[in-house]
């Protein structure tokens, strides 16, 4: 089974987001906060993460360097889940090595499918 690592200090994005990849059949790990996700992503060894940029202590663009700069976690494919919608935050969430950058407000469903799709290049 695919585990999908989530963070997002958000509790309703967080749990709906984990709702939505458990019923696409997707195991999930939600957390809250960037050092969270680091160690779960550490010791889980999620195949994705989605991750919100803004989160106390720990950003998700922090998270997303950190994760790139430790070859046990460079593999893990990144998409960037927030409200930042302008031009140098999309630039500033690839730069920092996301695969992919969804902006809140957003759809679950295309959340899913895009997490579907990523998966599935990153397979072939």
């Amino acid at each position: 089974m695919t585990v999908v690592l989530v963070a997002d200090d958000d509790a309703d994005i967080r749990d709906l987001v984990a709702f939505k990849l458990e019923q696409a059949g997707f195991e999930v790990i939600a957390v809250e906060d960037g050092q969270t996700a680091i160690e779960q992503a550490r010791s889980r060894q999620p195949t994705l993460a989605v991750l919100d940029v803004s989160m106390p202590g720990l950003s998700g663009i922090d998270v997303c360097r950190m994760l790139r700069a430790d070859p046990a976690t460079a593999g893990i494919l990144i998409i960037m889940l927030t409200a930042r919608v302008q031009e140098q935050d999309v630039e500033g969430g690839f730069s920092a090595g996301a695969d992919d950058y969804v902006t809140k407000p957003f759809s679950p469903r295309e959340l899913v499918s895009r997490i579907q799709a990523l998966l599935s290049r990153a397979r072939a």
